[in-house]
């Protein structure tokens, strides 16, 4: 059972991408896959304080497809087709810009030796 519900799983979300793709392509998404339903979640506390909730956007299946699909291949773009150097920190997986401050603070005192 398990594994017949995985083999469908699999094939649901290969026909959800290649839609997503296609979608992609053209230029033209559905409004159910772009809209989405955000939600407030009672964390605990008071009730009046706004600080006790946290925000939750709730998003389709093909827009979780979609999402997804845009995560893996941006990074992937930027990588194969060089778009962005080295010293880019921001927006970069395993780098932030603060480590972008102590790279130029190391680079610049170590160039004085």
């Amino acid at each position: 059972m398990q594994k017949g519900l995985k083999e469908l799983a699999n094939a649901t979300v290969r026909s959800c991408s290649i839609n997503v793709k296609r979608s992609w392509w053209s230029k033209k998404f559905p409004d159910d896959w772009i809209n989405v339903n955000v939600t407030l979640i009672f964390k605990k506390g008071k009730g009046k304080d706004p600080g006790t909730y946290r925000l939750v956007s709730l998003i389709s299946v093909p827009g979780k497809v979609m999402k997804q699909t845009f995560l893996e291949a941006i990074p992937k773009h930027r990588k194969d087709k060089v778009v962005t150097g080295n010293s880019q920190h921001g927006f970069t997986k395993g780098k932030l810009c603060p480590t972008n401050l102590i790279t130029f603070y190391d680079e610049m005192t170590d160039s004085e030796h």
